[in-house]
């Protein structure tokens, strides 16, 4: 009698899990699953289904909580179809709030309790594993939006072919940077050889992975996402208090009437409102990338910087190193601009642009306010971030998955270990990391001592389509020493 083969690959049983990522102006839900028997290399994440939640992020129903609960009801309705019935009460979910929240806590910390007290509620009658919501911060965003990116080995051959080349055993593996770009809060986050955490160590992440010390470089820039910066950049506009303003980052024949008091109603802005300032005022555009760009250099400071070298606003930034992955807003603006390609030279992405931003508003008639983040996202990684163009190491896509720092955290938290095993015993399951967080609340100077439990490590990088079995025979035996 012919043994019992095991279930087709088909029928596979399969682990899942839920994260909904609260941005300032949307929240998407993300379903992740990965077989429940991890042999044979099986044992990998990847997003199965997502969902992008009708409305505005929760942050904006300040005013009205329950309405931040209701407004998740139809996505985790659609979660519940997609992952099987018997596996729905196993099943972690999980709500991470990003920049909106931070911003509502910062500005009015009883409103911010409010709407997770109403998320909390309506989650809690679906019937999966509530396991919390809560605020990300700034560097824990960062950390697992590169954690999301080294795990998504296949962003693309080149890539990883660059990113993954064989280094000393002291020096570990060289990764790929991971660039984030939201509407209220912009992330860089890479290994640098040229970093040990010891200048500027809030901005470190340390952790051990097989044999060798890492130091992760994170900065979350807080009201440098394209939304918060546009309100910088008009801000820098409106100061006199004028009545009209002719705004080059706008399309000519654009025009639209803003209120002071909803362009000012952000913690970002709210203490540069000009006294006297009339209701309203009326924006025109005149379609200027050269115009469009000086303003938008006005919302950085690029002279102060008490440390060996700096970004931009006095924050110390290492030397860049490596390849980086650009994703959210970076990815849709560029994608929609037709600008992803970065061996494009400098002058050439200019010249797509100002005929872009030039471009009459009638033959545009959507998506106003492109011209001003395709602007804001070539100053960015010009100016503040120092990167050349033409480029090798910028890279806007990422396949397989929507990058972010959610499958970072999805990994963290529920104990992720790969499948494959090394050819040496490995480190213990639990490595832990010590990320210091300097941040004021009202006022107060405060240093937080956030502890990571980063039990993805082993799991980090693992073996592509890009490399063949040899080349990863040679990468363990060279690299994987205790």
């Amino acid at each position: 009698m012919a043994k019992p083969q095991g279930p087709h690959p088909g029928l596979m049983l399969q682990n899942y899990g839920i994260v909904l990522d609260a941005g300032s102006s949307h929240t998407a839900l993300y379903i992740y699953a990965w077989p429940a028997e991890k042999d044979n290399n099986t044992g990998r994440v990847e997003q199965t289904h997502s969902c992008k939640v009708k409305g505005k992020g929760i942050s904006s129903y300040a005013s009205q909580p329950w309405k931040a609960g209701e407004s998740l009801t139809l996505c985790m309705q659609e979660a519940e179809q997609k992952v099987p019935n018997k596996r729905h009460h196993e099943t972690p979910l999980y709500l991470g709030a990003t920049a909106g929240m931070r911003l509502l806590n910062m500005e009015n910390s009883s409103a911010s309790d409010k709407v997770f007290q109403a998320v909390e509620k309506a989650l809690q009658k679906f019937p999966f594993s509530y396991q919390g919501a809560r605020i990300l911060s700034g560097q824990e965003e960062g950390a697992f939006g590169w954690v999301t990116v080294n795990y998504l080995d296949d962003l693309c051959s080149c890539c990883v072919l660059t990113s993954m080349r064989f280094l000393s055993p002291s020096q570990g593996l060289e990764t790929t940077g991971a660039l984030d770009l939201g509407g209220a809060s912009t992330q860089i986050s890479f290994v640098s050889d040229n970093y040990d955490g010891s200048e500027s160590p809030s901005n470190s992440v340390t952790f051990r992975l097989y044999g060798n010390d890492y130091n992760l470089y994170t900065h979350s820039f807080l009201c440098y996402g394209k939304d918060q910066v546009l309100r910088l950049a008009l801000a820098q506009q409106t100061q006199s208090g004028p009545r009209t303003i002719l705004d080059p980052c706008f399309h000519p024949g654009y025009t639209e009437i803003k209120n002071y008091s909803v362009l000012y109603d952000s913690p970002c802005v709210s203490g540069r409102k000009p006294q006297g300032a009339p209701e309203n005022f009326t924006l025109r555009g005149n379609g200027s990338f050269g115009q469009c760009q000086e303003i938008v250099k006005s919302v950085f400071n690029f002279t102060s910087c008490k440390y060996s070298q700096c970004s931009f606003n006095g924050v110390f930034q290492p030397l860049l190193q490596g390849p980086f992955g650009a994703f959210s807003a970076y990815y849709f603006v560029m994608n929609f601009l037709n600008l992803t390609d970065t061996s494009i030279p400098l002058d050439t992405v200019k010249d797509k642009l100002a005929r872009y931003c030039a471009t009459p508003w009638d033959e545009v008639s959507y998506l106003a306010e492109y011209c001003f983040s395709g602007t804001y996202i070539l100053t960015l990684l010009t100016e503040g971030y120092n990167f050349t163009f033409p480029s090798s190491c910028v890279y806007f896509q990422i396949k397989g998955s929507d990058a972010g720092w959610t499958l970072g955290y999805m990994l963290n938290l529920t104990n992720m270990i790969p499948a494959e095993a090394p050819d040496k015993p490995p480190l213990p399951h639990y490595v832990w990391a010590v990320l210091p967080i300097c941040g004021k609340v009202k006022g107060q100077r405060m240093l937080l001592n956030t502890v990571l439990q980063i039990t993805w490590i082993q799991g980090l990088f693992r073996r592509t389509k890009a490399f063949s079995q040899w080349r990863v025979h040679l990468w363990l035996k060279d690299i994987l020493s205790i």
